[in-house]
């Protein structure tokens, strides 16, 4: 009963919200658009509760909770909580493969395409780190079965493989000129993960259309699964590639009719976030310009290194906020903090406002 009382006077507001056991442990991390409603669907009975739901329920003696001013603020404390406490629930409700990456290997006469947990050979071409195996396989299994270079003995030369005489590989297990074409197949699926050559995606959903119209469902069914599985590699590609390029993020989020949020965003991380009153407009292009000279400026000569696993979820959860929300923002090139530039930073930060109001 004390809980639920407890839950009562929650704020329906964003925050994070922390689980504790009888000991005061912390044993699980949740977010929240509104506090009040998602905590309290854990002491409703549901039978869409699934069973480390019941176990956390069970094992739940207290909590307690941290608000943000923003959905995405408590986004980012989430993955950061988590990351720094590893609660048992969060672990046990995690999906349980690892990251893992595609490798393509080209130190002999054929390139290799293969799943790896570790990024560490320096002559392959790597893409990743992606979360889900499953996908992962599902995407490079639908792509090697179209192009026919799903081989399962290449490097048997002259003895055509299993696959061969299913129709899933060209012939590369015999050499010759099969080989030559393996090779120029396995560069569109490497222009495909690159973003270069999406041609094979529009190829694939008219396949889909065709075999649904001639009531061949399972062809059908696989195909939409394998463009799924690739519509996210590549949109983690994209992720990895917009974080990669290490740009400086200046961000307004509205809060109220007349308030917003400034947030200064490099790489995955959030370097300044503060609240400010929307004034008159010459008070507000001030507070932005400072604070973008101030904090960007400390950052200037900082390199980029690929992004780690446990640097991906950060990541992805700015890459989704910039991508589908209501912020407005702009990106500052490195040029712009230098002194000389002053009247082109005053421009883009013109700009950022005016952007705003529209969208308001």
């Amino acid at each position: 009963m004390y809980l639920k009382d407890k839950v009562k006077h929650l704020p329906s507001t964003p925050g994070v919200y922390l689980m504790k056991d009888s000991n005061g442990q912390i044993i699980y991390v949740g977010k929240a658009k509104n506090l009040k409603n998602r905590v309290r669907s854990y002491f409703q009975n549901s039978k869409a509760h699934t069973q480390k739901i019941i176990k956390l329920k069970a094992s739940l003696k207290d909590f307690d909770y941290i608000l943000t001013d923003t959905e995405f603020e408590a986004f980012m404390l989430e993955c950061e909580l988590i990351r720094e406490m590893k609660p048992i629930f969060n672990r046990m409700m995690k999906n349980p493969q690892s990251y893992i990456y595609i490798r393509i290997d080209r130190d002999g006469e054929y390139q290799r395409i293969e799943i790896c947990k570790d990024a560490d050979k320096p002559d392959s071409l790597y893409f990743g780190p992606y979360k889900s195996k499953n996908s992962v396989e599902k995407a490079l299994l639908g792509m090697k079965d179209f192009y026919k270079v799903n081989c399962s003995s290449p490097s048997n030369k002259n003895t055509p493989c299993l696959n061969y005489s299913l129709g899933l590989c060209l012939g590369m297990c015999m050499g010759g000129a099969a080989l030559i074409e393996y090779n120029e197949r396995m560069n569109k699926i490497i222009a495909l993960l690159q973003g270069f050559d999406t041609s094979l995606l529009s190829i694939m959903e008219q396949k889909m259309i065709e075999a649904s119209e001639k009531f061949d469902f399972e062809a059908a069914g696989k195909y939409r699964d394998t463009l799924n599985a690739i519509h996210s590699l590549l949109n983690k590609e994209k992720v990895i590639e917009f974080t990669g390029r290490n740009k400086k993020i200046a961000v307004i989020a509205p809060l109220t009719d007349r308030t917003y949020k400034l947030f200064l965003i490099q790489k995955n991380k959030i370097l300044f976030s503060e609240k400010f009153n929307w004034s008159d407009p010459e008070s507000v292009h001030k507070t932005i310009k400072n604070s973008i000279l101030t904090i960007f400026k400390a950052t200037a000569n900082n390199s980029f290194n690929k992004l780690s696993r446990d640097e991906i979820d950060a990541a992805q959860i700015i890459y989704s906020y910039l991508k589908g929300s209501n912020c407005t923002y702009i990106i500052i090139s490195e040029h712009l903090l230098k002194p000389s530039y002053t009247s082109k930073l005053d421009g883009q930060i013109y700009k950022l406002m005016q952007t705003y109001m529209v969208n308001r």
